[in-house]
């Protein structure tokens, strides 16, 4: 059960019809408010952490030493909660991450047919109006595994964060998957 004040819910009447059924007009669309912010490293299966290098327009997943985590340059992120009206779809997040003095966040783009991951300079909004290339739905990986996740992108759904081998690298790249479909290269803790 849910309690829900006025302020929540926006409507307004517009005509009680011949068959007696209310007609609504100008209903507020679903709007995504952050709601609090998390501070945590990215870690993948292989315990790998996150680390992002704007200079070089990559995101991989490293291994890091203590003295590299206590630096903490490009892998300390801070993960936006935010709150939704469609909760079954999974907790609405978005990235960004600190390095240097920039604040970077992350996002999904169509590039030559392709979805990528992009880390732009900026800051994450308290308030989306409709869809972003900023949130992914943060679910738990499998049901038997609540302390590991998977991160929806809401802009193109089937596709999840996740990594992939090229040369020495983990590249965080953006990754099909099918429904039944157990993916470990989109296992993630925080």
């Amino acid at each position: 059960r849910v309690k829900m004040s006025a302020e929540e819910i926006l409507v307004r009447a517009v005509e009680l019809g011949k068959d007696f059924c209310l007609y609504f007009d100008e209903l507020e669309c679903d709007a995504l408010c952050q709601d609090r912010t998390l501070h945590r490293v990215l870690r993948n299966v292989k315990s790998q952490l996150l680390v992002v290098r704007p200079d070089l327009d990559v995101a991989a997943f490293e291994d890091v030493t203590d003295q590299e985590m206590q630096t903490g340059k490009g892998m300390h992120f801070s993960i936006h909660c935010y709150k939704t009206t469609t909760p079954l779809a999974g907790l609405p997040v978005a990235f960004s991450v600190q390095v240097g003095d920039k604040s970077y966040y992350m996002c999904c783009e169509r590039e030559c047919g392709e979805m990528i991951i992009r880390f732009k300079e900026g800051e994450v909004p308290k308030e989306i109006p409709g869809e972003s290339n900023i949130i992914f739905f943060k679910k738990t990986f499998t049901s038997c595994c609540s302390k590991a996740f998977k991160f929806e992108c809401s802009m193109e759904r089937g596709m999840f964060l996740a990594f992939e081998e090229e040369g020495y690298l983990r590249k965080l790249i953006l990754k099909k998957l099918s429904k039944d479909e157990v993916d470990e290269t989109m296992k993630m803790s925080l």
